[in-house]
């Protein structure tokens, strides 16, 4: 008789972490739900012993499904070998130093999926605050008894929540789309080709661009305060950490340019959704009349590359304004992008200028100045303005 398939799938990307993964799998082996409703599908970008001996250890208590495969750890690729292999009705990524408390599972499954439902759901992560709270160079191994505990301390954040995204309202759909806790229907992501985009390389950003392709595809993005989980500590070197988001944002933004990707590359995916409608309202104040939108062009004036920010464009994306129609009237390989210049996908000095348009002087203070910051960083000289 051929085995049910397994409720959920969950997946975990993993490489020298072993000490948290480890903990990990005791949440998973210590679940309600029964050991064949759901299995957990590794994406080892390393051949370890030690992992293989952590396996084999939990292999009578939780059914581990191992993708190995040697090279440089890539998150994105850890997870695609994973959610490939995948058979679970549900696919739910954590990560390595996730801990689920003792119902997590059955949970997740009775109040969310077991009537067919297709929303993607989100879940709390308590301790990710201390992402961004400076380096951490060493990091206690304490049994999993105190971590269980502390987990299951967390059940008041079913009414009060402790995850900051969870604290300020859901605007953005994608925004919150972290990979500590997010659950998807399996068969949502094969139609929808749903895989992570490989080409994102170090920490930061490309769950959320995940997320936006989630959203795009109609799926709904739901934030769920009874589902929950505890991030484990670990050591992190947060200035290479952000080096990489910042660069990823950039690619981020080349690949899906709009109002909501700035704003999360400007000023974070919290802020972002705070201020959404708040930038939304501003940005239809400033434009002049006859534009339906704000964008910046990169342009080649005269041998001198050049950009523009806060261009009046029409829905479509064309140029609006004559004054700047007649600047770029001789100007090669011009490129118009949906972004008013708070956050640009080009390289620091790309540009040999930068002119800031008068729409821009319209916003309120805290938007002109990152757009004149984003103006600073990409272009050698600023001036405001086309007359000056």
């Amino acid at each position: 008789m051929k085995p049910a398939r397994p409720k959920l799938s969950l997946v975990i990307p993993y490489k020298r972490r072993l000490s948290n993964l480890r903990l990990a799998f005791e949440g998973l082996a210590h679940q309600t739900m029964a050991a064949d409703r759901f299995e957990v599908v590794v994406g080892a970008m390393e051949y370890d012993d030690g992992y293989i001996a952590a396996c084999r250890e939990f292999s009578n208590r939780v059914n581990v499904v191992s993708v190995i495969a040697d090279g440089p750890f890539s998150i994105p690729r850890g997870r695609n070998m994973a959610m490939r292999q995948a058979s679970g009705e549900v696919i739910v990524n954590i990560d390595a130093d996730t801990l689920l408390p003792p119902d997590a599972l059955e949970n997740l499954y009775d109040a969310h999926y077991a009537a067919g439902q297709k929303d993607c759901v989100v879940g709390q992560v308590a301790g990710y605050g201390n992402n961004y709270e400076g380096d951490v160079t060493h990091s206690d191994t304490l049994p999993f008894a105190v971590w269980d505990e502390r987990v299951r301390e967390l059940s008041t954040a079913r009414e009060q929540p402790v995850d900051p995204r969870f604290q300020v309202e859901h605007i953005i759909p994608w925004a919150f789309a972290w990979t500590g806790l997010i659950a998807i229907p399996t068969r949502t992501v094969r139609e929808h080709d749903l895989y992570f985009d490989e080409s994102f390389v170090g920490w930061g950003v490309d769950d959320i661009e995940w997320g936006y392709r989630i959203s795009a595809s109609g799926t709904p993005i739901v934030l769920r305060n009874e589902v929950y989980a505890l991030h484990l500590p670990h050591t992190r070197d947060s200035a290479a950490n952000f080096v990489t988001e910042r660069r990823n944002y950039r690619q981020f933004l080349r690949k899906w340019p709009g109002p909501d990707v700035e704003l999360a590359a400007a000023f974070s995916d919290l802020d972002a959704n705070e201020l959404y409608r708040d930038f939304v309202t501003e940005l239809r104040s400033a434009l002049p009349a006859g534009a339906d939108a704000l964008g910046t062009v990169f342009a080649t004036i005269s041998g001198v590359p050049t950009l523009l920010l806060g261009v009046p464009l029409s829905g479509d994306g064309h140029i609006v304004d004559e004054d700047v129609q007649r600047a770029l009237g001789s100007a090669d390989m011009i490129e118009a992008l949906p972004l008013v210049g708070l956050a640009l996908p080009y390289d620091d000095e790309e540009a040999v200028r930068a002119i800031v348009l008068d729409p821009v002087e319209r916003f309120s203070l805290r938007y002109r100045e990152k757009v004149h910051a984003t103006a600073r960083r990409v272009a050698r000289s600023v001036t405001n303005g086309l007359s000056q």
